[in-house]
């Protein structure tokens, strides 16, 4: 993060209803009944967000109810999950639940690759050890 760079919380007793836009990083530990467009999502365990959520990266350990696109996503152990899920890198800790189809991300996916042949579609998902 750079000096400048600033972030917005969602209280653990706020409930917002409705689309939430934000160019700067947004930590959730309430309620968003809407879809969530960001350049970095925290979400807090006890957080719930019903609606799609599109971020550069999201860090997810609450009940997300909607389809997810993220860059680089981290899904926690405490993360509930109910929809399809795009990336280009994806860590899942042991004991998280994700209910959905998962699918790299559109522009992971039309870069040819110099050498070899990726089969389109195929998930790239990384382990944490």
């Amino acid at each position: 993060m750079t000096s400048g760079a600033t972030f917005s919380v969602i209280g653990a007793d706020v409930t917002i209803r409705g689309d939430l836009e934000a160019s700067a990083d947004l930590h959730v530990d309430g309620t968003v009944l809407g879809d969530i467009t960001c350049a970095s999502l925290v979400q807090g365990a006890s957080s719930r967000i019903e609606g799609a959520v599109k971020a550069d990266s999201a860090r997810l350990s609450g009940t997300v109810k909607g389809a997810i696109t993220a860059r680089e996503l981290i899904v926690l152990k405490s993360a509930r999950i109910e929809g399809d899920v795009q990336y280009e890198t994806l860590t899942i800790e042991q004991g998280a639940s994700v209910e959905g189809r998962f699918a790299p991300e559109l522009a992971a996916i039309s870069a040819p690759r110099a050498g070899g042949e990726a089969e389109e579609g195929e998930p790239r998902l990384h382990l944490a050890g």
